[in-house]
């Protein structure tokens, strides 16, 4: 008896379990076109009021893998493991970008499949995309030998590779249902798990510019992905990671490529982007068998780094994908920042207490930085830089971040919801671990 998508959908808004052929019935309907996109937004929602069983959570998941290929590592002979990083999204979270090549240079191979801006949150592939010629959709024999010969290739999600979820990640930014664990959860390791991974290290992020706001929920996010990671077949561990301010100095898409690239070449590193990222690397070295202690890890790592391994890495996978050969040498040349430039200023002089870091994302999209609705087209080239971290003292001298907007008014509105964004004290706020907690699925 054929299945009805609206049974489906009622059957989930009034809290029972689906089971998997109900699952997979949805899941080929977003794949071939026979649920519609009210449709799919009504069973997100329904989700998201009634969430996903670890159960139901896998068969999603696997459904969603099994949209397309899965790729297969075998024939390519490789010399180390099949390892990957992912992140549940954030304000300035450029990690990727320098962890991708870090991995590839101490011995991992790394095909990475990213996602664009979601809400408030910038995508890797986005930033990608601000670099001229990156060819951020390859073919997969493409992709697969990119990989194989430098160790990393940071792509998007192409028609082949986990369909189903490309468009139900779509769907899910302008239908208010990106917070949904179960639907976070699948969405993620469907994405991962078609890339063939042997072990994947997450990185969860907490306070308010997370998609989890607090520590409970962001646990139990990071629970939930290493359960159904590990219950697909693919071991995974996660770190919970601060978001109660941008991670690095800069929000956007191109800038944060530039950032990343005085990242890796060392003309400047962001002291709590460098603590996530070492964190996250030494997790899945250790866990994927390249090394066995943190301390092995660290020091082949920061080898990597001051060598320009990494950074040699990261210019071969741009060249490779069809980028300039020489971005790294002219960074500001290729990835051009927009014309207007307002610095911005705290009313009062003191210490920076609290950042409404949600806002600032916010800040970035409305500047044209992200989207307010599928496909929408976004400029590279805006965004904020210098953003001050909390704890630091500032005055009227001392810009609370920089924006690069491509029309005065865009600048001015900006500054007004930056300014309503920091929070000045005349005392230091008590500060936090970068790093709150490690999740495995021991």
């Amino acid at each position: 008896m054929p299945f009805l998508p609206q049974e489906i959908i009622r059957r989930k808004r009034d809290g029972h379990a689906l089971g998997r052929d109900e699952i997979n019935f949805l899941v080929n309907g977003l794949t071939d076109g026979n649920i519609s996109d009210g449709q799919a937004a009504a069973f997100a929602m329904a989700v998201y009021f009634k969430s996903l069983s670890s159960e139901e959570c896998v068969d999603l998941t696997l459904a969603m893998r099994d949209s397309g290929i899965v790729l297969d590592w075998s024939k390519h002979r490789l010399d180390g493991p099949v390892i990957d990083k992912h992140s549940t999204g954030g304000v300035g979270d450029l990690v990727s970008l320098v962890l991708g090549p870090l991995l590839a240079a101490c011995g991992g191979y790394v095909p990475m499949i990213s996602g664009r801006g979601l809400g408030h949150t910038g995508g890797t592939l986005d930033k990608l995309e601000a670099i001229p010629g990156y060819n951020t959709t390859p073919q997969n024999s493409l992709f697969q030998k990119v990989v194989s010969d430098i160790g990393v290739a940071i792509i998007g999600q192409t028609d082949l590779l986990a369909p189903a979820d490309g468009r139900l990640y779509a769907i899910r930014d302008t239908t208010a249902t990106v917070e949904s664990i179960g639907l976070i959860t699948a969405s993620i390791l469907s994405k991962k798990l078609a890339a063939g991974l042997g072990s994947l290290v997450m990185d969860v992020k907490v306070g308010n510019g997370a998609f989890m706001a607090t520590v409970e929920q962001s646990r139990a996010l990071a629970q939930s992905i290493v359960k159904v990671s590990s219950g697909a077949g693919t071991p995974a561990s996660a770190l919970l990671t601060d978001m109660n301010q941008s991670l690095a100095s800069s929000a956007g898409n191109a800038i944060e490529v530039r950032e990343a690239i005085d990242f890796l070449t060392g003309n400047q590193r962001n002291e709590r982007l460098e603590a996530v990222t070492l964190s996250l690397c030494s997790e899945v070295l250790q866990t994927s068998g390249l090394v066995e202690t943190e301390g092995e890890a660290l020091e082949n790592l920061q080898g990597a780094l001051n060598s320009g391994q990494a950074a040699d890495r990261f210019a071969q996978m741009v060249c490779a994908l069809g980028g300039p050969a020489d971005l790294l040498d002219r960074p500001s040349y290729h990835l051009p920042l927009a014309p207007i430039t307002k610095e911005v200023y705290p009313s009062q002089a003191g210490f920076v207490t609290s950042i409404n870091t949600r806002e600032l994302g916010l800040a970035v999209v409305r500047l044209g930085g992200g989207r307010s609705e599928p496909g929408q087209p976004i400029d590279p080239r805006v965004g904020l830089g210098k953003i001050v971290r909390l704890g630091e003292e500032v005055d009227q001298k001392t810009p609370l971040a920089v924006i690069h907007a491509d029309s005065e008014d865009s600048a001015l509105r900006a500054a007004g919801d930056l300014q309503s964004a920091f929070t000045i004290s005349a005392r230091a706020p008590e500060m936090f671990p970068v790093v709150f907690e490690r999740i495995t699925s021991l």
